[in-house]
């Protein structure tokens, strides 16, 4: 045989040019990737030097993660190398999101310690599609913003509010859409954060409630942060100078009000998983200066 043709190639030479293995050779010749040119007088497959060409190519683009079915196209010129890359990235990059999505749902479980019913939710949260993922702030919003008695400026304000995860969110992202959606489908959080927001909600022809400046109020915050850091207590007459600097005559028990209906309705916490879900740098938590301010409301009424 090698003396007719000394030029061709049994599978095992064939095996040992290119460092491949017998049945991964004898294989890929069955499904028409890497065909025989010619057949030895006792029937054993040979190959030429293109042949070897081949096998590189079948082997690159295998190492690439593309299927035989791609492989025999380009093989055959029915599409080029280009474009099946092309679409092979599309599909690699869908079955990335996958995994990461994957991989922010076991963080937090392992982080939770969650069982087999809440890591089911945490999944089925995580894979909603964006049609499904905005039903469920369209449904939030409807429930706790619709009928109130605003303006057009803040009723245009409130239509557009949308919480957007990206089409290739992070593990952070992914991570913080769970927590919000289980949050905003409590129907607890929904009362409880309507009821601060009709106390703190501007109604048209009327002043803004005494208490609403405070909440998002960064310059507030941050005077509180101030003196918590020099240690002042809020029962200290220094707390009541800082009172008087933040709501001058304002109604202060309105005040009171607004902050602890926020506070329980966890109004910050929802403000930063927000920002998480949109991959935007939020402020700090200002939940301990909110809670300061309120025992300083408290301690001044009492004084």
């Amino acid at each position: 045989m090698d003396d007719e043709r000394p030029d061709l190639l049994t599978i095992g030479r064939l095996a040992h040019r290119t460092g491949l293995p017998v049945r991964t050779l004898r294989f890929w010749s069955d499904e028409g990737a890497v065909p025989p040119v010619a057949r030895s007088a006792s029937g054993y497959r040979l190959y030429d030097a293109g042949s070897v060409a081949r096998v590189e190519l079948v082997r690159t683009l295998r190492e690439l993660g593309l299927g035989l079915d791609d492989v025999r196209r380009v093989l055959s010129g029915r599409t080029t190398v280009a474009e099946v890359a092309h679409a092979h990235v599309a599909a690699l990059d869908a079955q990335i999101r996958s995994l990461r999505v994957s991989r922010a749902v076991l963080s937090t479980v392992a982080t939770r310690g969650s069982t087999t019913e809440e890591t089911a939710l945490m999944n089925r949260l995580a894979r909603l599609s964006a049609a499904e993922r905005k039903q469920i702030i369209d449904e939030f919003k409807e429930e706790v913003f619709g009928g109130l008695d605003v303006g057009p400026r803040l009723r245009d304000r409130i239509l557009a509010f949308g919480v957007e995860l990206p089409d290739d969110p992070t593990p952070e992202q992914v991570d913080a859409w769970i927590e919000l959606a289980e949050l905003v489908r409590d129907p607890g959080f929904r009362a409880r954060l309507r009821t601060w927001l009709e106390l703190n909600t501007p109604t048209p022809g009327r002043h803004r409630p005494p208490g609403a400046p405070i909440w998002w109020a960064r310059q507030a915050v941050q005077t509180v942060a101030e003196v918590r850091g020099r240690g002042v207590a809020p029962e200290a007459p220094e707390a009541a100078e800082v009172l008087s600097e933040l709501f001058g005559d304002a109604d202060r028990a309105a005040v009171l009000r607004s902050l602890e209906a926020g506070i329980e309705a966890g109004a910050e916490h929802y403000r930063r998983l927000v920002a998480r879900v949109r991959g935007q740098e939020a402020a700090p938590d200002a939940t301990e200066e909110l809670e300061w301010l309120a025992r300083a409301l408290r301690a001044a009424d009492q004084a």
